[in-house]
Parts: structure tokens; sequence; C-alpha cells
């Protein structure tokens, strides 16, 4: 379980551009409400219309909320055939990609497990910017927003960083202004880093 109380994983992944989302899950039945608000991000943000989705026969896929959705939103709802993952390819390599990304990071820099989902999200984070789609030369995020990525406040997952302290602790004249923690991502909804 990670810090923040989450058991699993969402990976959803664009077929053409394969931009990726990772969607964490205290419970799989919770997989409905997050497609859910990530179609409505996309459909609002991006003016997108979701036209097909490709899932296994999960019953986190397969069932009334799901089915509903789609059949209300025009959205062809296809199955890959039961045990059979390769009819699934793209993102089941995302989620051996990311697995063992998030495994290598965490224990190069020998943290804990409950930090897998900061690790398995910043994985996707810089995957989406620096891998090439070998055909269109490009990478997922500029194939998805339109631009070429920036790089250059990238850092490395597990490095010491210095947090300011915000003012919520009052200091002395001669306190440190910073606490010592690890690097543990970049923050999804703003411009900032995450730490612990």
């Amino acid at each position: 379980m990670s810090l923040g109380g989450n058991l699993y994983a969402l990976v959803i992944a664009d077929d053409f551009s394969r931009y990726t989302w990772t969607l964490f899950l205290a419970a799989k039945n919770d997989t409905f409400h997050a497609f859910k608000r990530l179609a409505k991000m996309l459909e609002n943000g991006k003016s997108f219309k979701i036209m097909s989705i490709r899932s296994d026969h999960g019953g986190e896929f397969q069932n009334e909320k799901f089915e509903h959705f789609c059949e209300k939103h025009d959205i062809n709802h296809n199955f890959s055939a039961p045990r059979t993952p390769q009819q699934n390819g793209v993102v089941e390599r995302k989620n051996r990609s990311l697995e063992e990304l998030a495994k290598t990071m965490l224990n190069k820099n020998s943290l804990p497990k409950y930090f897998w989902v900061d690790a398995v999200n910043t994985a996707c984070y810089v995957l989406n910017r620096v891998l090439i789609r070998p055909i269109l030369k490009k990478t997922p995020y500029e194939l998805f927003k339109g631009r070429r990525p920036v790089l250059s406040h990238l850092k490395v997952f597990g490095c010491k960083c210095f947090i300011l302290n915000n003012g919520k602790e009052s200091l002395g004249k001669f306190d440190a202004k910073a606490d010592e923690g690890v690097f543990l991502g970049y923050a999804t909804q703003s411009h900032a880093y995450m730490e612990g």
C-alpha cells in the first residue's frame, strides 16, 4: 500500500501518441470513477472525443457502469480475448516498463516500497517526454500536446532536495529556512516538485 492508501495503478495510453496516464486506486472498483474523471478532463481540456477504448475482461471494466457510460457517449468498448494480453499490447508493455522503472528507481535510492506511486508517476512523466515514436519521430508529449517538451526542470528521482519552510513554523533568526528531503517527482496539478 502506498502512503496515500493506493493498492492499484490504472494505466491508460493514447493509441496514436502513446501519451500515458497513471491513475492510482485504493480498490479496483474505483476504476470507473477514475476513468470517467480522465475522460471528462480530456473532453473539456483538449476538446477530444474518445472514440474507442480497449481493455481486458476484468470486472472493473466489464460492468453495467462502463457499459452505460460507453453507450451514452458513443464509445466503442473493445475487449481483448481472454488470456491474450498481447491484444492489448501497448498498455501491457507500458505496465511492464513502468513497473520495472519504478522498481529500479526505488531500489537504487534505497527508498521504502510505499513510495511506489511516486516512482510510477515519475517514470510515466519522464517517459511521456523522452521516448520517441520511431515512425513519427516525436515524443508522446509532442504528439499529444502539440509542442516540444521542456526538459530543463527534470531532476534525478530520490536525490537530496531542500524544502523551503513556507512560514508555517515561526523561525528564529538563526534557524534553517529549508528542511532536507528526498525528491519524489513532479506535481501533476501545478508547476512544482514533490518531496518526502
